[in-house]
């Protein structure tokens, strides 16, 4: 894993000499995510240059040093991530007898490039990566991003120069680089605390959305195109699919994971994995140990506050599958510590509170391996979120009720604080009790009273109407509002699991791991986004997903043929940390700060007036005010720290 950075500069805006300077310096603040070597190239004449940070993981030796030419001369990349399927690309009948200098899977996508063309080789690549490739005797740059957009790779066009990176703070050291905040991204931002691809916190700077090659060609204007869809797979999908047996699903999910499990677990330094005890960790960390001679190396942090204390879950499971286990306890203080330097590791505001911990782990990993596996994603793919759940009971059940019944239900459950909800829910016995169910009813308050897909936006939103935060009346459309989404996806749970996969999983789940790994250093792998495993998944129907009392079915199957039901089965808690209790206590005058009637004013950004109300309700426990206030809270803590 590594970090990449250069420019295009056709119109010859800096001086030739100056180009792989400012190229290294962009790679030079992508330190962390490749502490091994940096190095850069440029092609003065064409007024490129290519900046890059290595983190060796595959082929240590200098044969697999980037920036890296193909054998002709022809091609140029600069590359960040891993292909899996590179033993494949070198057997392809085109491939055969070239004579290859090391053993890197880079050297292998270059001359697959070379050989076959850049988007071709990308089709047949099983892997995460984002990439630069550069055509020198026709002067086109491709850029690419992998399909479901596990690694960043971000672009603007600064005066006619083409400037691109795996994270923002490598245009810094552009000159001339002096962005704007693009508030009409805002309202996104606002609503889900993350930006919604191709959307960044700049104005006209973009990510590059996840499965796109943009082409940058002489004198025509920029062009991305899909080479990979979410969209066709779920058309292929549902066309081909849904026709096999129980057991024939299960079987060929449980080969097609142990397949992209095993592929992750090449690698030429120390690996490991992240074990929650949840489905998706433990169901890789058993596909792991079972293709392992020898205990896998595996970690979990505990808390020290039990009610977000999921340590001993991890534990049974490396003991029932004898992994090498460590365990970490993390203190109130500890965790704390992490906060000043969330706005340095997300580069943007970014109000996933569970950042913390996710880089916690990592640090802990890091101590003992360089590579971890993770089981992101099996939410996503096989209806593991509670809301999956919620969605069907509401299509189902309250569609049913009239909506001005909903409406009035809806006020009495938001009429008593979510404290009071909590001390009712004693009386509830604890294995049937859900973690803060004040907080849950006052969620579904919150949707009783939508229609449709209404139901789903409001029940991904933090803020449910930023508009009043941020005092604007406009909010662009995204994919989890766009009205054409229901053509490509009828059903309305399947529909949930496709805006999730093209909005909350590339813009929180696999930036948050991203960022908070490559921050010390440590490249995370998701085998169970394999695209293969994801074609798969949508090639079934919803049945062998969620079934009444057993979300994540078929993904349950492949694990309880690992690890006992009784060692897994329990109520979905998610990786969380008390904020709430955080932000009336320790954390109360850091924030009393952040949200003060003059920052929020010289901001000019957010109302005051609503933003303090609903601080005051919070520390007065008439809400749990606390996700979204972080959103808040997250851009002011941004905005000082790159002031």
């Amino acid at each position: 894993m590594c970090g990449i950075a250069g420019l295009l500069d056709p119109n010859a805006r800096f001086d030739a000499a100056a180009l792989p300077r400012i190229a290294g310096a962009m790679a030079d603040a992508l330190r962390h995510r490749g502490p091994d070597e940096g190095n850069t190239w440029a092609d003065e004449a064409a007024g490129l240059a290519f900046g890059h940070r290595r983190l060796s993981i595959l082929d240590l030796s200098p044969a697999g040093r980037q920036p890296m030419l193909s054998a002709d001369g022809r091609l140029a990349i600069c590359y960040n991530g891993e292909i899996y399927n590179a033993d494949a690309l070198k057997a392809l009948e085109q491939m055969a007898g070239l004579k290859l200098r090391g053993h890197s899977d880079t050297e292998v996508l270059l001359e697959a490039a070379a050989v076959l063309g850049v988007e071709a080789a990308l089709r047949l690549s099983v892997g995460m990566f984002a990439l630069a490739i550069f055509e020198r005797e026709t002067r086109r740059l491709w850029l690419a991003r992998d399909r479901l957009g596990k690694k960043p790779l971000y672009w603007t066009l600064v005066d006619g120069v083409l400037l691109f990176a795996s994270e923002l703070k490598a245009f810094k050291a552009v000159p001339g680089f002096q962005p704007d905040i693009d508030r009409a991204a805002l309202a996104g931002y606002v609503r889900h605390g993350y930006y919604l691809h191709p959307r960044t916190v700049f104005r006209n700077v973009q990510q590059l959305e996840p499965g796109h090659l943009l082409l940058f060609e002489p004198g025509k204007p920029p062009r991305s195109e899909p080479y990979w869809s979410l969209a066709e797979a779920v058309r292929r999908g549902r066309d081909e699919g849904r026709h096999a047996s129980e057991r024939e699903v299960v079987d060929r999910l449980e080969a097609l994971l142990a397949d992209a499990v095993s592929r992750r677990m090449v690698a030429d330094v120390p690996l490991g994995a992240f074990l929650s005890g949840g489905y998706d960790s433990s169901t890789v960390v058993a596909l792991m140990q079972r293709a392992s001679s020898r205990p896998v190396r595996t970690f979990s942090i505990g808390s020290a506050d039990k009610a977000y204390d999921e340590a001993s879950f991890a534990r049974a499971v490396a003991q029932h599958l004898g992994t090498d286990h460590t365990e970490l306890v993390v203190t109130a203080k500890e965790a704390l510590d992490v906060v000043p330097r969330l706005p340095q590791i997300y580069d943007e505001p970014f109000a996933d509170s569970s950042a913390i911990p996710t880089y916690l782990v990592s640090a802990l990993a890091r101590r003992s391996v360089k590579v971890a596996l993770s089981g992101d994603g099996g939410d996503e793919l096989f209806a593991g979120y509670n809301r999956y759940v919620l969605g069907a009971t509401f299509r189902d059940r309250w569609l049913k009720v009239p909506l001005p019944m909903r409406r009035v239900t809806a006020r009495l459950m938001a009429s008593q604080p979510p404290a009071r909800w909590d001390h009712l829910a004693m009386l509830v016995p604890a294995r049937l009790r859900p973690r803060l169910p004040g907080d849950k009813i006052h969620k579904l308050a919150r949707v009783l009273g939508e229609e449709g897909d209404g139901f789903h936006v409001k029940l991904a939103s933090l803020w449910p109407e930023p508009l009043a935060v941020i005092g604007s009346d406009c909010e662009p459309m995204t994919v989890m509002t766009d009205p054409s989404v229901a053509e490509t996806v009828p059903d309305f749970i399947e529909r949930m699991l496709y805006r999730d996969a093209l909005a909350y999983l590339p813009g929180d789940i696999l930036t948050k791991v991203d960022r908070a790994s490559m921050a010390v250093s440590l490249e995370a792998r998701t085998p169970l986004l394999d695209h293969r495993v994801v074609e798969f998944a949508w090639s079934l129907p919803m049945s062998m997903k969620l079934r009444p009392g057993a979300p994540k079915w078929a993904l349950r199957q492949v694990l309880y043929r690992h690890v006992p039901p009784s060692l897994v089965d329990r109520a979905k808690a998610g990786f969380g940390v008390p904020l709430g209790d955080w932000l009336r206590g320790l954390l109360r005058d850091w924030a009393e700060d952040l949200l003060s009637e003059r920052r929020l004013a010289d901001g000019g950004l957010f109302s005051s007036r609503v933003v303090r109300s609903l601080w005051s309700d919070h520390l007065a426990g008439r809400t749990n005010g606390e996700h979204a206030l972080w959103t808040i809270l997250m851009f002011e803590a941004w905005r000082a720290h790159h002031a």
